[in-house]
This record gives C-alpha cells, sequence and structure tokens, in this order.
C-alpha cells in the first residue's frame, strides 16, 4: 500500500505533536515544583484550617524541597479564598484548602464570582471530621431518639446554636429535622465559641459542634458541661467510641462532615495534580500525621482525585436539597 508525501507528513506532524506533550509532561512531572507553593486557607489563622494546612505544607516542603507557603484569606464563608484560587495561575504553585462552605455556597448564594466545580480540579480530600451532636445536661435526653420525641413534643420550642447560617452544623440540624419530621428553632452566631458558650450556659438546648471546640466539655462524668449523644459520621469516632452515631439512630447514611480538601485551579497539568495527589497520600499513612490528626478530631483521607470530584459533587447536591427545604440563605 502506498502512503502519500501529503498523509506522511501529517502523520509526521501528529506524531509530533503527541511526543512533545508527553516530552512537556515528563520534563513538569520532573521539575515540578521548583518554587515556592502556596496554599490559600478560607479562615483567619488559629482555625481547623491553619491546622491541618500546616501539617500537610510541611510534608509538602519536605518532600518538595520548596517552601509552602499558608496564606490566610477569610471571610464569605470561604469565598474570598476561592475566587483568588479560581482566578490564579493553573500551573499548581496556587491551592484552595476547601471545607464544606464550599459546597454549600453554590445553593447558599444567588451569585457567586466562581464555579466551585468547573473552575477548580480536586487534587484529594485529605481529612474529614465528624460533628458532636451535644445538648445542655438540663436537657432530659440522653439518646438522639429521646432528643426527637422531646422536640416533637416541645413543638417548635427546642433552640439549637450553629457557628452561622448555612454553616454545616447548621444544615446538618436541618437535615436531621427534616428526615425525623421534628422542629426546631435555629439560633445562628457569628463563630462556633459564641455558640459554644451560650450552649454551655444553658442559653441554648442543642449544638451540632466541631470535635476540638466540644471535647474539652465531654470527659463522661457527674462534671460535664455538656452532654454528647451523637457523632455525625458514618462511623463512631475513636476519642468518643462509646457516643453512638446519628445514623445507628435509625438514620441510615446520615453523615454531615467537617471536611478538608485540596485543589488547583481548572487546567492545571495533570502531572502536577497527580505529584501533589501522591505525597500528600503518601503522607497521610505516616504515623506522626495520623496520630496529630486524631488528636485534633480529625481522620486522615487521602482520596484520589477523582474519588474527591465525586465526593464534592455528591456534598453539593446534599445541601442543595437541604437548603431548598429550609429555606437557608446567606444574610
Amino acid at each position: 500500500m502506498k502512503i502519500s508525501n501529503r498523509l506522511l507528513r501529517q502523520l509526521c506532524t501528529v506524531f509530533s505533536s503527541v511526543l512533545c506533550v508527553s516530552i512537556a509532561g515528563a520534563a513538569l512531572a520532573q521539575s515540578y515544583p521548583n518554587k515556592s507553593i502556596r496554599i490559600i486557607l478560607p479562615a483567619p489563622p488559629g482555625g481547623g484550617s491553619d491546622f491541618v494546612g500546616r501539617i500537610i505544607g510541611l510534608k509538602l516542603g519536605a518532600a518538595f524541597g520548596q517552601p509552602v507557603i499558608m496564606d490566610n484569606r477569610g471571610g464569605a464563608a470561604g469565598n474570598i479564598a476561592a475566587e483568588l484560587v479560581a482566578k490564579a495561575a493553573p500551573d499548581g504553585y496556587t491551592l484552595l484548602l476547601a471545607t464544606p462552605s464550599h459546597a454549600i455556597n453554590p445553593s447558599l448564594y444567588r451569585k457567586l464570582s466562581y464555579d466551585f466545580v468547573k473552575d477548580f480540579a480536586p487534587i484529594t480530600q485529605v481529612t474529614a471530621q465528624a460533628y458532636l451532636f451535644a445538648l445542655h445536661p438540663s436537657v432530659p435526653a440522653k439518646t438522639v431518639k429521646e432528643f426527637i420525641a422531646l422536640a416533637k413534643s416541645k413543638k417548635g420550642r427546642i433552640t439549637y446554636a450553629s457557628s452561622g447560617v448555612g454553616q454545616a452544623q447548621h444544615l446538618g440540624m436541618e437535615l436531621l429535622k427534616t428526615l425525623a419530621g421534628f422542629d426546631a428553632v435555629h439560633v445562628p452566631y457569628k463563630g462556633a465559641g459564641p455558640a459554644t458558650i451560650d450552649l454551655i450556659a444553658g442559653q441554648v438546648d442543642a449544638s451540632m459542634m466541631s470535635m476540638p471546640g466540644g471535647l474539652p466539655h465531654v470527659r463522661g462524668g457527674k462534671n460535664d458541661k455538656i452532654r454528647a449523644i451523637a457523632v455525625t459520621s458514618l462511623k463512631r469516632s475513636v476519642l468518643l467510641p462509646d457516643v453512638p452515631t446519628v445514623a445507628e439512630a435509625g438514620f441510615p447514611g446520615y453523615e454531615v462532615s467537617g471536611w478538608f480538601g485540596l485543589l488547583a485551579p481548572a487546567g492545571t497539568p495533570r502531572e502536577a495534580v497527580t505529584k501533589l495527589y501522591e505525597e500528600i497520600s503518601r503522607s497521610l499513612k505516616l504515623p506522626d500525621v495520623g496520630d496529630r490528626m486524631a488528636a485534633g478530631g480529625a481522620d486522615p483521607v487521602g482520596s484520589t482525585p477523582e474519588e474527591f470530584a465525586a465526593y464534592i459533587q455528591a456534598e453539593i447536591i446534599k445541601y442543595e436539597k437541604v437548603i431548598t427545604q429550609s429555606g437557608a440563605r446567606a444574610d
């Protein structure tokens, strides 16, 4: 069979292009990173994002031999940080440490300057963290079922605190309200600290709170300042093995997680995403990292980019339904 000169030239061009792409990808994989990496944290210093970000930042810096800088850009429920990263160069040097708020915001806000699905390349889910479903000790309920029965009998007079409208703790309770068919009054606070203070003081009846915020007040003794009746993860927490999950109370599949995950701007080379994922996944298996995460109430995850993308999509769908049913809106 004869091949024309024109066809031969076309084939050579195609093969040359493929070869160039392969060489470029291999070169990037070898050279990345060759300068400092910046991780944008969606909260002020001192919170959970700082805790998780600095742990993985230290490991990435040691592995890559390049500085990994934490850049706190709190405000607007994580939207400021997300917008910054969405508009950054897609080169693997500006990353976002995302939270459930980023999966909630597309349904909570009428308009965003970014698309959380289209404008980002998922790298890996770093951690998952259960919330603690806690009551003031004066509330006559020791289980989720007893709390639901009490709330039904009180007909909207039970109150619960959260760290703000549209936060995962708020929507976690709204999800349970829908599933169990009870009513309760939401009392939003400007942050977890004030919400915890008022729960301890008995100004509100209940709250879904972070593990680090709740654990110091739950020791299983007579002097406990709050009563833990459940955790919101699918499995029991190793920190509170005697405390059941909400799912065990008759709501299979119920899960509300305070997760953290790393994303890059859309269009970031696959080689950079893969290199970041592989190094973070490896680091999360190290005993010292696992111990530090566990001490903060977090479980290391290290999912693949594809798994994390699917998880984000599921979170967006879950919270969209809850927000629609509850009528929650950003202030």
